[in-house]
């Protein structure tokens, strides 16, 4: 397919949700008709998706196994070990899979007959690299437009938007294969964003990426789910980049959920145990909670002026901050410790 990539300059917005490219009237019926139908039929009440006893098997391999979970609409990790079933549950949530048995639906879209109207409403960020040599990144996410059943022209402009958003403007009519990693992911995402999908699936979206690259894409995750109100279901092995971005976390083990539901209601709290962060000398300080029975631990990846510490039954948070004040210690916080998604993650697997 050849592309035209005659365009004129174009007023980009900072909001990629609210750019809204297709004025009523205009061409491209199929889109037009799905784009009217989703806004008429638009529901923020309506769960993100439902599934009811879905299995899936490849060949005689159960990669799904009786799947019943109703997801509200927000972020959303999915996590799960190499084989958990991840890839396949995105799969059948976009449509391009249906299960051996079960049913369920995704914005109110039946997963096994709602293929075009689905993938409307659906942007889709795969693990694997997306190549089309020769193509210009601009006439490439253009392309993913035309594929989601944009007009050509609408596309293209969308294509330009999407890009400039992204930190890619100055890269649009560079052939895409000459990308850096970091430009890949961030193409990746403009064709997932495209056409302005209700729900992104993502699938390591951090992938190759050095420590200021996976931070800039978290980043824009995180605006994208939090300003712009996008879904996002986020699959990953980096338990870090959910703690993140996502609000709640689906965990999958041998193709069987184990665990779903928000990830503050998950986690479990230390009993007895607290973080504590101080401004100030606090050698004397912390070798005082130790002789008042506090054990005090170094958390390898906190700053030098904060510690885990762990108190005696029968003991009163006031002493913290008497022992604080008699040497001059500013206490600038003191929460109970809660376990992160790791340990979380871990705890689940061994109750299972």
């Amino acid at each position: 397919m050849r592309l035209n990539t005659a365009h004129g300059r174009l007023k980009t917005e900072n909001s990629v949700r609210n750019v809204r490219i297709i004025p009523a009237g205009c061409g491209g019926n199929l889109w037009h008709a799905l784009l009217q139908a989703r806004r008429a039929g638009h529901n923020t009440a309506m769960s993100l998706f439902e599934l009811e006893q879905v299995t899936h098997f490849y060949g005689s391999l159960c990669a799904l196994k009786d799947v019943s979970l109703k997801v509200e609409r927000g972020a959303v990790g999915l996590v799960g070990q190499n084989g958990a079933g991840k890839s396949t549950m995105l799969k059948i949530l976009l449509g391009l899979m249906r299960p051996t048995a079960g049913r369920g639906q995704v914005m109110g879209h039946d997963i096994r007959g709602s293929g075009v109207a689905l993938r409307a409403r659906v942007g889709y960020m795969p693990e694997a690299e997306m190549t089309l040599p020769g193509l210009r990144g601009v006439e490439f996410v253009s392309l993913a437009g035309e594929l989601s059943g944009m007009p050509r022209r609408q596309a293209m402009r969308r294509a330009h938007e999407v890009l400039s958003y992204l930190g890619l403007e100055e890269a649009r009519y560079r052939r895409h294969e000459e990308y850096s990693v970091g430009m890949k992911q961030r193409l990746k995402l403009a064709t997932a964003l495209v056409h302005d999908p209700e729900l992104l699936l993502l699938d390591e979206p951090t992938a190759g990426l050095d420590p200021d690259g996976r931070e800039s894409m978290l980043e824009l995750l995180g605006t994208l789910a939090g300003r712009h109100g996008k879904s996002l279901i986020l699959s990953t092995h980096l338990l870090g980049d959910i703690d993140r971005v996502c609000e709640s976390v689906i965990i999958l083990e041998r193709g069987q959920v184990v665990r779903v539901g928000r990830i503050e209601e998950l986690r479990a709290t230390y009993r007895g145990r607290y973080r504590l962060q101080w401004q100030g000398q606090a050698a004397q300080f912390l070798r005082d909670l130790e002789s008042e029975g506090v054990q005090i631990l170094a958390d390898p990846g906190a700053p030098g002026d904060e510690a885990l510490a762990i108190v005696p039954d029968g003991w009163s948070n006031r002493t913290f901050f008497a022992l604080a004040d008699n040497h001059k210690v500013v206490l600038r916080g003191l929460e109970p410790d809660h376990e992160n998604l790791e340990s979380l993650y871990h705890r689940v697997l061994k109750q299972e």
